[in-house]
């Protein structure tokens, strides 16, 4: 917390020329972020609903799939942006000191305030589906923090490799897209044989994603040992990413 206060300015400089400058030279600008994922939304639901016919537990499959796809877009934004914020800052590294997982943590932030307007579009299916929000909904800031541990843990080591095997960014999106698909974002969750759902225990995403369902769907609250699980690797994974971005940061100027 001290880094963040200490470099508060910084941090809100490197934030707001992120969000700024993605759609500067756009006629619907800031628009963007809710009509890439209402059309991406629209899509998924016509083929997953409609062709494929997905069990969406009791409700309209449009905000069973928006209350996962959201977060999701957020956690693969962040990485897919941070993986490269070193290269693209080629030029603040060489010249300014200052901790250079700065660069990470303002990526993330404006993927936040992305995620956060993108959110729009599922108050909206909730207004127009007359959907029950309970006070479980409460959970959500919980959900979410862990989430970012995590997230923020990957980006810190992505990053970090990247400046050394510029490979990382590619193979990334193959990563992202074979984890989509292990990920019950399109699916329940119930429709895995219980033999096989060990396997979403091991994944702190898929833990995270259910959690948001449980929450914001089921009316009750997430599964405490399981989010308590992914918790632990998400804070594990942040300690071991900080650790390795700051081991490496040494010899950042050398290969930017």
């Amino acid at each position: 917390m001290r880094l963040f206060w200490f470099y508060r300015e910084l941090l809100w400089n490197l934030a707001h020329r992120e969000i700024t400058q993605r759609y500067k030279q756009s006629v619907l600008g800031y628009a963007w972020v809710i009509i890439n994922p209402l059309s991406q939304l629209l899509v998924m639901n016509f083929v997953f609903s409609t062709i494929l016919k997905v069990n969406s537990l009791g409700v309209p499959f449009i905000i069973f799939l928006s209350v996962a796809l959201l977060p999701w877009n957020l956690f693969t934004q962040s990485l897919t942006s941070s993986t490269g914020v070193l290269v693209s800052n080629s030029n603040l590294i060489t010249k300014i000191y200052f901790p250079r997982e700065i660069l990470v943590y303002a990526t993330i932030i404006a993927k936040i305030v992305d995620y956060l307007y993108s959110c729009i579009v599922l108050v909206l299916f909730f207004i127009a589906f007359k959907t029950t929000i309970t006070i479980d909904i409460l959970w959500i800031p919980v959900i979410l923090v862990i989430q970012l541990i995590f997230t923020t843990g990957l980006a810190l080591i992505l990053s970090a490799l990247n400046l050394f095997y510029r490979d990382i960014q590619y193979l990334l999106n193959l990563i992202l897209m074979m984890w989509m698909y292990l990920t019950p974002i399109m699916y329940p969750v119930e429709m895995l044989p219980a033999k096989y759902r060990f396997i979403f225990t091991l994944n702190p995403m898929a833990v995270i994603i259910n959690a948001y369902r449980q929450v914001m769907l089921s009316g009750s609250g997430p599964n405490l040992n399981s989010l308590g699980l992914a918790l632990v690797m998400s804070i594990a994974v942040f300690i071991v990413g900080f650790l390795l971005f700051k081991k490496l940061e040494g010899e950042f100027a050398d290969y930017v």
